[in-house]
């Protein structure tokens, strides 16, 4: 009745013998081609560093205005503009604006990468139902896999830095972009693309000029669930290097210092905020034109 009790299971040896030959292939593959993965990621590690450079090294007025100007075209809101400019000038009064910009930066690129990647695989789900039933289980997965996971393989064959920590977060917030590019593009009015392929429009310009326009709102959701989503990764990320506000958190939490961890954390909170209401304000705004639109 042994087995009754106790779940049956590969013998000791083998399950350490395949253990053993899954590490020493990766470490084989890590050492044949590691740094041919490094070189192709060299562009973004580029991108990364200039990003940083701008945030850090550009006068603090320069950034607040480019921000409050952003806010306002995208929200043409006072209250936003009024909200972006208040928290950004307590974060730099008590002395935490270049961890702020720095993590500023890191989302902006994992932001930018998230939808250079995010839209084209949306676009392929929307049109092959086929490309829709073998993607969505790997969206799952992404979603679900805790993300310290998915850390391992990508600092064994990277190392310890920025870049690692950049592919980290874009691996935890793509899904949203890709999911809702998707369903926007679905969602357009089968009467609109009719429309369209009665006045004779090429596959192309159906794409571009209806359906990802008519799709905008959506999309803009989406970009703002992963730049929620990759905010949230930003203290996990710091434990392979990856410098900003989630740094002084994690040493707040190995050395209990209490105001450090809750001043910096509540930094992280007040820029998600902003992005938040920003994006979500231009999602509305582009929602509403398309009512007139149809209106």
């Amino acid at each position: 009745m042994e087995w009754f009790y106790k779940f049956p299971h590969m013998d000791d040896d083998a399950l350490r013998g395949l253990k053993k030959a899954i590490d020493e292939g990766f470490r084989a593959f890590t050492r044949s081609y590691g740094d041919l993965i490094e070189n192709l990621f060299s562009p973004l590690q580029s991108f990364l560093i200039a990003a940083d450079r701008f945030m850090t090294q550009t006068p603090w007025p320069v950034i607040i205005l480019i921000i409050v100007a952003i806010a306002w075209f995208a929200s043409r809101s006072a209250k936003v503009v009024l909200g972006c400019l208040v928290t950004l000038l307590l974060i730099g009064y008590f002395d935490m604006w270049d961890d702020t910009m720095r993590t500023v930066s890191m989302i902006f690129v994992c932001t930018v990468l998230s939808i250079a990647i995010g839209i084209p695989i949306g676009i392929l789900m929307a049109r092959s139902d086929r490309v829709q039933k073998i993607v969505s289980p790997i969206l799952d997965v992404m979603q679900t896999m805790p993300s310290f996971v998915y850390l391992i393989p990508v600092v064994m064959l990277l190392g310890i830095g920025k870049v690692p920590g950049l592919i980290a977060v874009v691996i935890y917030a793509i899904p949203p972009m890709i999911r809702l590019t998707d369903l926007g593009i679905r969602l357009v009015d089968k009467d609109v693309l009719e429309a369209a392929d009665a006045f004779g429009t090429s596959a192309s310009q159906k794409l571009f000029k209806v359906q990802l326009p008519l799709a905008l709102p959506t999309i803009m959701a989406g970009i703002n669930q992963t730049i929620m989503m990759a905010l949230a990764m930003v203290v996990v990320a710091s434990m392979i290097g990856v410098q900003g506000l989630g740094q002084p958190v994690l040493k707040a939490i190995a050395n209990q210092y209490f105001t450090l961890g809750m001043f910096n954390g509540l930094a992280i909170v007040g820029i998600a905020i902003i992005f938040d209401r920003v994006s979500q304000a231009y999602g509305q705004r582009l929602q509403k034109h398309r009512e007139i639109v149809h209106g």
